[in-house]
């Protein structure tokens, strides 16, 4: 993901004529300035209180901004599958039975065998369920993501001065906090984000301190990870253990009687803890301890593979055409040619690609211009680990064929504590005894200021995704329960998918099912007998519903070009 397009020029020219004034007159604006610095300086040594008060701000923005920033509608694969965990957490399960009509039902990133269940780790629909229970899933996206912006600025704390810690907290607030995707859908990002901060901020105060407390912190960030995502954070986790474990070996390391109490039983209760719910998750899920429903996903659908190591197979064959479209033709042409890292061509691919949607989504523009102090930052010895763990992340990150900002979310603390200390080596700059370090770090964070509403990124609308939105509503009006027989052109969008369903789907007021060619429908209309019985065509320009008539119950594939996008 990168930034709009349309906006890119104006960025730039925003950026450099804030750059050129600062170059021009580094102390312009200072009477303002320098007061509330040193305000905002005497807050930041109030650390507890900085925390709070970056959380409540994230949460009172954003909830001010509902009537021009609405509750967003979920359009992508990932976000159903999140919001079907998300609803089967909510009503006390882990899994769901697999239906009897189940074939009507099947879909992208959903699992209808052994059990009904969405194919990603627990954590988000987790979060997701807990909004649920208050009133709406996305209640658990804004607490998330504000409970995110504390935990960075808690990482941040423990590597950086307490006033650059609350800028840097600042700066993910305006980056992440209210207007990127993080918190308008349900893909998610805060979790892991929550991480990473809480396992990388907990390692300085361990070496420091040796206390029970951050080796608890550290435990539960691990266990974040490992529910949330779980290959991303094994890597993102290596360093961390690594340095740790050089530590406690070191000469210089307390005693094993102190570090035993304080960080080894801690931290392995809180890691058994965590191993066995995903083991017994994982059971409930997929019938074994040790076969997550992800991979299970992925051997039953994937001829194509997701990681370096794995080889391709023959394409698999589905009864349901947009599986076909998806899976045997879209991934290959998407995921494959875009970067799997087996020869050196797709190596060079991933490299680009992955390095510009990590810079256009965490960096662009305002905050790339700190990176200008990276020769300092090599020398720094406060984050050089800080270095070593982003290279780290980051050639780990290629062994993966497809590629999105989120899944970097575990680096997030890591690449804030990098920007904020590289804006501190640009402030010490002097250019004929002019301060001009000065002016340029308030340069960058004016932009940040005022580009934070611009940061919401290319994101496609799938226009026929939020038309399925207004159908639901108008369903939901009606008396009595609904079933929706979905039917696509043979070239539909599989990106576009309609077909998706409750927890419960035999209680929910409104049943989505997919017409397959060659299949009767009969045994559905059979089963869900009393219901309201509804076709629409999603592909039609406006899409609206027709009574389901005893003729269209063959199966057949219907469709005209006139009728279609």
């Amino acid at each position: 993901m990168t930034p709009a397009p349309s906006n890119l020029v104006m960025y730039l020219v925003v950026l450099a004529a804030a750059l050129g004034t600062a170059w021009a007159a580094p102390g312009l604006g200072g009477r303002i300035l320098e007061p509330l610095e040193s305000w905002a300086a005497r807050l930041a040594e109030r650390k507890s209180l900085s925390i709070c008060l970056l959380a409540g701000a994230v949460f009172l923005i954003r909830i001010s901004l509902l009537r021009v920033l609405p509750i967003p509608v979920p359009e992508v694969h990932d976000e159903f599958s999140y919001l079907l965990a998300a609803d089967t957490f909510a009503h006390g399960r882990l899994a769901n039975p697999p239906h009897p009509m189940w074939i009507y039902f099947d879909t992208f990133h959903v699992n209808q065998h052994p059990a009904y269940v969405s194919i990603y780790p627990p954590a988000q629909g987790a979060i997701l369920a807990f909004g649920q229970i208050l009133g709406h899933p996305w209640i658990g996206i804004l607490l998330s993501m504000s409970a995110m912006c504390a935990a960075v600025l808690w990482m941040l704390q423990g590597w950086l001065p307490a006033r650059w810690a609350l800028l840097g907290g600042i700066l993910v607030l305006l980056r992440f906090g209210i207007f990127s995707y993080w918190m308008n859908s349900y893909w998610g990002g805060a979790l892991p984000a929550i991480g990473g901060a809480l396992a990388v901020g907990a390692l300085p105060r361990i070496l420091y301190s040796w206390r029970a407390r951050d080796a608890v912190l550290l435990g539960i960030g691990t266990a974040i990870l490992a529910n949330s995502r779980a290959f991303e954070g094994f890597i993102f986790l290596i360093p961390v253990a690594i340095v740790l474990a050089i530590r406690m070996l070191g000469a210089r390391s307390p005693s094993f009687r102190v570090t035993l109490p304080r960080v080894v039983a801690p931290l392995s209760v809180i890691l058994i803890l965590c191993g066995s719910f995903i083991l017994y998750y994982n059971k409930r899920t997929t019938g074994s301890p040790f076969s997550f429903p992800y991979t299970l996903n992925v051997q039953d659908h994937f001829a194509i593979p997701l990681f370096a190591w794995q080889k391709t197979r023959q394409p698999l064959h589905f009864l349901n055409p947009q599986f076909d479209a998806y899976y045997n033709a879209w991934w290959k042409s998407q995921a494959w040619l875009k970067g799997r890292p087996d020869n050196p061509k797709h190596i060079g691919l991933a490299l680009v690609s992955n390095g510009r949607d990590l810079a256009g989504f965490y960096l662009w523009p305002e905050l790339c211009v700190p990176l200008i102090a990276l020769p300092w930052l090599l020398r720094d010895r406060r984050v050089r680990f800080l270095i070593w763990q982003w290279i780290t992340c980051f050639v780990g990150f290629l062994l993966v064929a497809w590629f999105q900002p989120h899944y970097a979310a575990p680096l997030t603390a890591t690449t804030f504590a990098l920007v904020t200390q590289g804006i501190r080596h640009v402030r010490l700059w002097r250019f004929r005894q002019r301060p001009i370090g000065i002016g340029a770090s308030r340069a960058v964070v004016l932009c940040a200021f005022l580009f934070a509403p611009f940061h919401t990124y290319d994101v496609d609308v799938l226009h026929a995704v939020a038309n399925r939105e207004k159908i639901a509503t108008e369903l939901d009006s009606m008396p009595g329960n609904q079933l929706v027989i979905v039917r696509y052109v043979r070239w539909h969008d599989p990106l576009q998918e309609w077909v998706y369903n409750r927890a419960d789907i035999d209680d929910a007021k409104i049943v989505w099912a997919r017409e397959i060619p060659g299949v009767s429908m009969q045994p559905l209309l059979d089963y869900f007998r009393g219901r309201d019985v509804w076709l629409v065509e999603p592909d039609r320009a406006v899409p609206r519903l027709l009574p389901y008539s005893p003729q269209d119950i063959s199966g057949a594939p219907r469709g005209t070009p006139d009728a279609a996008h």
